[in-house]
């Protein structure tokens, strides 16, 4: 099956992920105002009329601060741990909540989204595999360290969006006070870009097609450089760094290679 993807937005500014088919999709976080994620997709000729739900990966504002509006406007259900619910301030009535649970697949027509858990400062943090088919895309982002979970779902992944957050030395010589930088990297913050490389060139199955550099830091990290880190080592893989200002192209991928670009 051939599956959609875009990043609408990738930062500390507000994240949001698209996943889909020819019939249905779904949205990973929704850290955009209803109206931005309704401009950007229509940018990309995507359709909210296909979006069946919201899977939200923890309880940080921007991973949530579009959830509201959007899924009030849509009647879109939210799937959400219990956890990641009881600190996220989200209303709790307007629009669906479903409970999410880790290994515990949800069927939204023919994709199949499964979270697992993560490392990093949040009540109850999960990443997401989503599947249709064959055909398999990964959103791991906000991880304090990798994983055996992440390591295993990485590994079966014909694209993916993957953290690559700060580069070391930006981090150790920028501004940021002392605590900070140590929550960054404390093992429950965000990837650097080495340890995200390491992930890369380790456990990357020969089939992946892209890979979408995420969450990068506007402080501690650059775009070029990471990308220059990555190209390295890529093989025949699409390296793409997603934007913190705007949406990134919509990218179909297949299980057997079949890969384009469409916008």
């Amino acid at each position: 099956m051939e599956l959609f993807i875009t990043s609408l937005n990738s930062g500390s500014n507000g994240n949001c992920y698209y996943v889909g088919n020819e019939q249905d999709a779904v949205l990973i976080d929704a850290g955009i105002s209803c109206r931005e994620t309704e401009r950007r997709m229509e940018r990309l000729g995507l359709s909210l009329q296909k979006v069946r739900a919201i899977f939200v990966s923890h309880e940080h504002g921007d991973h949530i601060r579009g959830i509201p509006q959007l899924a009030k406007k849509y009647q879109l259900p939210v799937f959400i741990t219990p956890g990641t619910l009881q600190n996220s301030g989200l209303p709790q009535t307007g629009f669906p909540l479903k409970a999410l649970r880790a290994y515990e697949p949800v069927q939204i027509g023919e994709l199949r989204i499964t979270a697992f858990p993560k490392h990093h400062d949040a009540s109850d943090p999960h990443s997401f595999l989503v599947a249709g088919q064959q055909t398999k895309v990964g959103v791991f982002t906000d991880i304090g360290a990798p994983c055996e979970h992440l390591i295993q779902h990485f590994s079966q992944c014909h694209a993916a969006f993957l953290e690559a957050n700060y580069d070391e030395a930006m981090l150790e010589n920028g501004r940021y006070p002392h605590f900070l930088k140590n929550r960054i990297r404390g093992g429950k913050g965000h990837l650097s870009n080495q340890q995200a490389l390491d992930l890369f060139i380790t456990h990357k199955p020969a089939f992946m097609s892209h890979v979408l550099l995420s969450h990068l830091s506007k402080d501690n990290n650059c775009p070029e450089l990471t990308k220059e880190l990555f190209d390295l080592h890529r093989d025949t893989t699409e390296v793409v760094v997603a934007s913190r200002y705007v949406e990134t192209p919509v990218y179909s991928i297949r299980a057997m290679h079949q890969v384009s670009e469409l916008v």
